[in-house]
């Protein structure tokens, strides 16, 4: 494929970017296609690649579509062009993509606000500004918040109660709260309407950890095919789950370098930026170390866990439940999410008679109290322990 005009020197560059991003030929050929095509609007218009600012990109992909173009339409599509272009260095390196038309400012600076001065993680803060969104779309359509009171508040969190669960509810308060907060920091609004964000309670039915039982856990690694390359993933994030007890975004973040296959033990980066270290059991590193060799795509990325397909990229908290869902549906199981499996393992601990401060390492649990909750799971223990009420029988 031959790209044309002026983003012809950088044809190659896109080649060894779409190369290390693990993409086929097949894929390769469509991406130099979007680039020649690209190119010849740039040339049409006598711009230069150093003119392709994000207004560019945008009006560019815009007459794409209105000339009936049906694939690479996206922004998402003009990604690895986009990022050839910034290794040439013909592009900043920390250019922003614009916010989503119609889009709020004050969305944009609500963003901003939870990254830098809140420090939320980039999950965290999409969920809080698209329910932040989901708010003003209902009451301040237009982004003007100065107009908003108690009342619309209120009536906010009533129709979200009343349409989701319980857990649902929870956060869509605890979202709101916030944006509520930062626009009176801001000045948006003349008060600090967040108090009338009421707390969502709702009753839970039993507040005992759920764990799996020992067949359940064998059953799924069991789903799994030891000679596919998405089989030999999948199998080496259940075993992270089950056997050492990992949440699912930290299965995620584990890098190559985490692993330190000689002394035997990997680093975990935990909750609140805490990394720890955990040995890694015989199982554990037997299916790591043949993902790795057998099944790992070729990827300049350092996360240990990537994607099957091209683009490849590293796997996502959500990613690592869909793994698990979908072997609870090979199984047969009802599904389940990765922190049932944790629950698990702490469960199988307990039944063990394994003591609850060692388990809270393995855990590796900030307080004992977080830990406690599994006292109750040995019932029989329990009884043998429970004493007869003072005067009863």
């Amino acid at each position: 494929m031959r790209v044309p005009g002026t983003l012809a020197p950088f044809a190659a560059v896109l080649e060894e970017v779409l190369l290390a991003a693990g993409y086929t030929p097949l894929s390769a050929v469509n991406q130099l296609r979007l680039m020649a095509h690209l190119s010849r609007w740039l040339d049409g218009r006598g711009l230069s690649a150093a003119d392709l600012s994000e207004e560019r990109v945008e009006q560019y992909l815009a007459e794409r579509r209105a000339a009936g173009y049906t694939g690479l339409i996206g922004r998402r599509a003009m990604q690895r062009v986009l990022q050839a272009l910034v290794v040439a260095g013909v592009r900043p390196a920390g250019e922003q993509v614009p916010p989503a038309a119609g889009a709020p400012a004050v969305l944009t600076a609500f963003d901003r606000y939870l990254r830098t001065e809140r420090g939320l993680a980039s999950c965290t803060t999409t969920a809080y500004v698209t329910r932040a969104a989901r708010f003003l779309a209902g009451y301040a359509a237009d982004g003007e918040v100065g107009g908003l009171t108690p009342a619309h508040v209120t009536s906010a969190v009533l129709a979200e109660c009343t349409s989701g669960s319980v857990g649902a509810g929870q956060y869509f308060v605890a979202a709101l709260r916030s944006f509520l907060r930062f626009a009176h920091v801001e000045g948006l609004v003349a008060a600090d309407l967040s108090a009338a964000a009421l707390a969502v309670t709702g009753r839970r039915g039993s507040l005992l950890p759920k764990g799996i039982s020992p067949d359940q856990a064998q059953a799924l690694l069991d789903s799994c095919d030891r000679e596919s390359v998405i089989g030999r993933r999948d199998r080496a994030v259940l075993l992270l789950l089950l056997r050492l007890g990992l949440r699912g975004g930290e299965v995620a973040r584990l890098r190559l370098q985490d692993i330190d296959w000689r002394a035997g033990h990997l680093v975990v980066r935990g909750k609140g930026g805490r990394d720890e270290r955990l040995p890694v059991p015989h199982e554990v590193g037997e299916a790591v170390a043949a993902y790795l060799r057998l099944g790992r795509p070729a990827s300049t990325r350092q996360e240990v866990f990537v994607t099957a397909i091209a683009p490849a990229a590293h796997l996502t908290r959500e990613a690592v439940s869909g793994i698990v869902r979908r072997a609870c549906d090979r199984a047969g199981i009802a599904r389940i999410g990765p922190h049932r499996l944790r629950h698990g393992l702490a469960c199988a601990m307990v039944r063990a008679e394994v003591p609850l401060a060692q388990i809270g390492q393995v855990l590796r649990h900030r307080s004992p109290i977080s830990t406690a909750i599994y006292a109750r799971v040995d019932v029989t223990a329990l009884r043998e322990l429970a004493q007869p009420w003072p005067g009863g029988s």
